[in-house]
């Protein structure tokens, strides 16, 4: 083989590789806008986690703030609410998982798994009712809790459901205490 084919095979080798590097530097910049605009907008990333200010909720009121669209229930409760929620026997339960996002999935849906702190004083959860997404109202239904008039699903004081055509419990969201009176979501 001579020098000059030697040559011309380099020379081959080297547009080869020249035009599949362009090729995939053109292809990239050609597909990243298309995966760039399935990434979530600037507005949505602001409201995916808030804080929420509870220092004026007294014990037996509830706050409403909207999160990712959706209500959220913040709840300050009583000793007395805390107290008939955790007298309920899981069996009676039409639904006995917890339905919280800060536990395992499969927790079960004693109080103490869905409220927020230890002492069960501070309940959060999605104020959506499951049955068709009408809001509940709250001190409400056969159970203090929460009831929906628009099928007459009724929760307990634990957002538990407990009568009527809603399959699950409310959900209680991500939620944690970023300080003794603030609750961040998401």
């Amino acid at each position: 083989m001579s020098h000059a084919e030697d040559h011309e095979g380099t020379r081959r080798d080297f547009l080869y590789y020249a035009t599949a590097g362009a090729g995939a530097v053109t292809a990239g910049a050609a597909i990243w806008p298309l995966v760039n605009q399935m990434n979530p907008t600037a507005d949505v990333l602001a409201l995916s986690s808030i804080r929420v200010d509870v220092s004026g909720l007294e014990p037996g009121t509830q706050l409403t703030v909207k999160w990712l669209g959706k209500p959220v229930f913040v709840r300050r409760r009583t000793q007395e609410e805390i107290d008939a929620a955790r007298a309920v026997d899981l069996a009676d339960l039409p639904d006995q998982l917890a339905e919280n996002a800060n536990i395992a999935p499969d927790a079960d849906a004693s109080d103490e798994n869905r409220s927020l702190d230890e002492s069960g004083e501070w309940l959060v959860m999605m104020g959506v009712c499951t049955h068709f997404g009408c809001v509940p109202l709250g001190d409400a239904g056969d159970y203090g809790g929460w009831f929906c008039p628009c099928h007459g699903s009724h929760y307990d004081t634990s957002g538990r459901i407990r009568k009527g055509p809603a399959p699950t419990n409310l959900p209680v969201p991500t939620a944690v205490f970023v300080d003794d009176t603030t609750i961040q979501l998401g």
